[in-house]
């Protein structure tokens, strides 16, 4: 019994997070207010810029290597013709 409520209770602890990351996603990520529940809105916006994250914005390494998806399948030194 106590193992059924306890992957009950789980189950709804991660249907609630994965509810609040669509509405993140459907209204204050792209700068709306979330209807009805304005601050619902400014805490998740809050929650967002206050959670690490990795920075994005640095220009690519101009050592990696440059992959071509349209290659793929091609032989090394094959040519489109």
């Amino acid at each position: 019994m106590e193992s059924m409520l306890f992957l009950v209770v789980t189950m709804l602890v991660i249907l609630v997070l994965a509810g609040l990351v669509v509405l993140y996603v459907a209204f204050p990520h792209r700068g709306e207010d979330v209807p009805y529940a304005g601050w619902l809105g400014r805490l998740l916006r809050r929650g967002v810029e206050t959670a690490p994250t990795l920075d994005n914005t640095e220009a690519p390494d101009a050592s990696a290597r440059h992959f071509d998806l349209a290659s793929l399948g091609r032989r090394p030194g094959e040519h489109r013709g």
